[in-house]
């Protein structure tokens, strides 16, 4: 069976996202490939996925021409400078790499098309919400490939590039503060007299449906709180804790933290 994609770099975001699309049928265990120099990342992509795992990232480019770039920013010159990996203009690069802007890459490999994109972690489940931009030579049919790896696992969309640094502040870094919302809402029924498990479970399922909700409805999340507050109700005093704590500041500072984190690491790449 002939190769489709293939990943230079197998860590945890690239194994989520191949994970995503072999579960989902895109792609099967068979036509998936990926290289990496770490042997307990090649063991475990090869373990968990079943797909074969080389140590060099010419093995890879050798046998596909989409190629989806999931190395640390620090990785990418010596991949293609001490190694001498090169890519023509057939090549499709999908590159997750964190702050590593298109004009970066495209000094490296100029001929290549280019799609910056930013997945979540969230591919694992299936539920990413993910952003792409063009490089200069890319083609609405190479964002279109790309596009359906990324909606195997989720939902995408397309950006230009100088919104990625904001996706990545939002929906890049937020799944780890939705983690914490659960861990804090579960505390908070341990502490009313809940189980553990019980809370934990509880606080998802609720944030899940929450999130589904939105979704499903199209509705506007202020809109969809009111329905939820009755006059003098206990949601109406639960968000009045919230807003006298700044609940809504925090995330706000949070997305603009991260957001210029995104920006200082595009500046070094």
């Amino acid at each position: 069976m002939t190769v489709k994609i293939g990943f230079i770099g197998a860590g945890q975001m690239a194994s989520a996202l191949m994970k995503g699309i072999i579960s989902k049928g895109l792609y099967s265990k068979d036509e998936v490939i990926a290289c990496d120099v770490w042997a307990p990342a090649r063991e475990k992509a090869t373990n968990e996925l079943g797909i074969k795992v080389y140590e060099d990232a010419i093995d890879v480019v050798r046998q596909t021409k989409f190629l989806v770039l999931a190395v640390k920013p620090q990785q990418i010159e010596s991949i293609f400078v001490s190694k001498e990996v090169k890519l023509g203009r057939d090549h499709i690069l999908m590159s997750i790499a964190a702050g590593v802007k298109i004009d970066t890459l495209e000094s490296y490999v100029p001929d290549c098309k280019i799609i910056r994109v930013m997945p979540n972690f969230c591919c694992t489940v299936l539920a990413s919400a993910s952003c792409y931009a063009l490089g200069s030579k890319a083609e609405t049919k190479d964002g279109d490939a790309v596009k359906a790896v990324l909606e195997a696992v989720g939902i995408a969309f397309e950006v230009k590039e100088k919104d990625l640094d904001a996706v990545t502040g939002l929906s890049g870094s937020a799944p780890a503060y939705m983690f914490m919302v659960i861990d804090a809402l579960a505390d908070g029924g341990v502490l009313m007299g809940l189980p553990r498990d019980m809370s934990i479970k509880l606080a998802a399922q609720t944030m899940l449906g929450a999130a589904k909700t939105v979704l499903e409805t199209g509705k506007h999340p202020a809109q969809l709180k009111d329905s939820v507050c009755s006059p003098a109700g206990t949601t109406i005093e639960g968000v009045r804790v919230l807003e006298e704590y700044s609940m809504r500041g925090a995330f706000i500072s949070a997305v603009q933290a991260g957001t210029e984190k995104s920006k200082e690491l595009g500046g070094k790449s």
